[in-house]
């Protein structure tokens, strides 16, 4: 559950920002494989890679996780 609602956020961010994911992963400095995978909640990315996307979107780590982690599960 936490790779899929963190991959939610990512989609909802990237396509807020008007950005396709070829185009994110390249201003944030990621393989867009990677970031795809990360999208669609079949990886669990490293803290490196979390920060890297943060920048990317221009926000903190504590921003771009808010509302990723099910306090009840």
């Amino acid at each position: 559950m936490l790779l899929t609602n963190f991959g939610t956020r990512l989609k909802v961010l990237r396509e807020k920002e008007g950005y396709s994911q070829e185009r994110f992963a390249v201003k944030a400095g990621i393989d867009r494989t990677y970031y795809a995978s990360a999208e669609n909640g079949k990886r669990n990315v490293s803290l490196l890679n979390l920060n890297k996307i943060a920048k990317g979107f221009g926000m903190s780590l504590a921003e771009l996780l808010e509302g990723v982690i099910d306090e009840h599960g």
